[in-house]
């Protein structure tokens, strides 16, 4: 099950401290919490012109983990320093593949909500991934993971395909 967390940052002085905050002291939380089984943050590359910027991408055991009093005082909403910064922010609880793969430094991680075949006619791998809880939208999504792509891709921005560069390695829980 894939939980995500989506959302733009509107403080360019303060946004390299809050990245340090949520790449160096949240997800190492969240990951920490029973049922957190992968974390990953991801940033939109430059010259996309979608939102939100930052996309975090975990998988979990099961939908009852992010309503747990684990996830409620070591992860979630532990970040009201920053919350006025924060806009459109969406979570999402999708279906479609038991465990996020790992996207490391030099591949990009390729989104659509509309449909996969842009990312199949590419010649891509592509997981289908479909809305089971919390925000619900979008319902459906398409991802791939490419190597050695430009940043950005003008033909994949042309296809509705958003470019997602890795914003470190995926932390796994220990129980994996």
């Amino acid at each position: 099950m894939i939980y995500t967390v989506e959302c733009s940052f509107t403080d360019p002085s303060a946004e390299d401290e809050w990245n340090i905050f949520y790449s160096d002291e949240k997800l190492p939380a969240l990951i920490s919490v029973r049922g957190f089984l992968t974390s990953q943050r991801f940033k939109l590359s430059e010259g996309m012109n979608s939102v939100p910027t930052y996309l975090t991408i975990h998988t979990i055991a099961n939908e009852r983990v992010i309503e747990s009093a684990d996830y409620r005082q070591n992860g979630g909403g532990n970040f009201s320093k920053w919350q006025p910064m924060i806009t459109n922010w969406h979570r999402n609880i999708y279906g479609g593949i038991e465990r996020f793969p790992d996207v490391i430094s030099d591949q990009r991680l390729l989104m659509s909500n509309e449909s996969g075949d842009a990312l199949r006619a590419l010649g891509f791998q592509v997981l289908h991934l479909w809305a089971s809880g919390l925000d619900r939208t979008p319902m459906e999504r398409w991802v791939a993971i490419s190597c050695n792509l430009p940043d950005p891709a003008p033909h994949l921005k042309a296809e509705g395909i958003c470019v997602y560069a890795p914003m470190g390695n995926q932390l796994q829980s220990d129980s994996l």
